[in-house]
């Protein structure tokens, strides 16, 4: 199951729901403004990052330039700490599902996201018997 962190205000976010919607993608929301994050929900967002906070945190967000953080310097609990009091730091939208995460709305990046089925189905309209993808899937030499 996808997890589609955003924000009310976020035109990007308003983007990505639209989008897992319109490709009737199921998904929960969570609002960051709205509920209380759990450290839980910071982990799971690092746990598919590459660079860990960098990944998540908006440098540009007002309350990063506000406190002046040096996130170098402060403890994995201390950092998850700030971000549940203030999660407006966080990059938005925030897409997580058992694989991958993705940070803002890209329509590229986004597609992702789309069941691999889904995919192989997309791949496939309109091609021939001849299609050497789909003789791949047939013979099950592509993995879902």
């Amino acid at each position: 199951m996808i997890t589609l962190y955003t924000s009310s205000s976020c035109s990007s976010c308003r983007k990505a729901k639209r989008w897992l919607e319109d490709h009737q993608i199921p998904f929960k929301e969570k609002n960051i403004i709205g509920i209380r994050l759990t450290r839980d929900d910071i982990i799971k967002m690092l746990k598919y990052s590459e660079n860990g906070f960098e990944d998540i945190i908006s440098t540009r967000s007002k309350v990063f330039k506000e406190r002046n953080l040096d996130v170098d310097e402060m403890r994995f609990g201390e950092l998850a700490d700030f971000i549940i009091d203030n999660p407006t730091i966080l990059k938005r939208p925030i897409i997580i599902n058992d694989k991958i995460m993705q940070t803002g709305y890209n329509e590229d990046e986004i597609r992702a996201f789309i069941p691999r089925h889904f995919r192989d189905e997309i791949m496939c309209s309109g091609c021939d018997d001849d299609c050497e993808y789909k003789r791949c899937l047939q013979k099950g030499l592509v993995k879902n």
